[in-house]
């Protein structure tokens, strides 16, 4: 299975705007559906968006559709979520997942790999 780390995460105001980034290794990163899910301290582990192995797909909850948009760059194994317009309630770790079993990462089930997770923090 591919070895995920990511990175970018920090504190920024509400309305603001970060760019997390997942590396990948050990694996052709290529084949590999990639996925960005998110836990709130006391809460489940969520689907944020998802993006099919070339790109051509992507998917994402209605609580960030319109703010955050996932891409990859299979030439640099890595994938990113851009995200604008920050709210408090964006706040969490998010965590990169990948896939070789489905076309797209939009539930834990479907994971075979995880990232372990960066803190992102959204101040009012």
């Amino acid at each position: 299975q591919v070895q995920l780390v990511e990175s970018g995460g920090g504190l920024v105001q509400a309305g603001g705007s970060l760019r997390l980034s997942c590396a990948a290794s050990g694996g052709t990163f290529s084949t590999y559906a990639m996925g960005w899910f998110r836990q709130a301290p006391g809460k489940e582990r969520e689907f944020v968006a998802t993006i099919s192995w070339r790109g051509g797909y992507t998917y994402y909850a209605d609580s960030v559709k319109g703010r955050f948009t996932i891409s990859r760059d299979n030439a640099k194994n890595t994938v990113y979520l851009q995200m604008n317009s920050l709210k408090p309630e964006d706040t969490a770790i998010y965590y990169c997942a990948a896939s070789r079993w489905s076309e797209v990462v939009t539930t834990r089930a479907v994971v075979g790999s995880w990232g372990q997770g960066t803190q992102v923090t959204v101040s009012s």
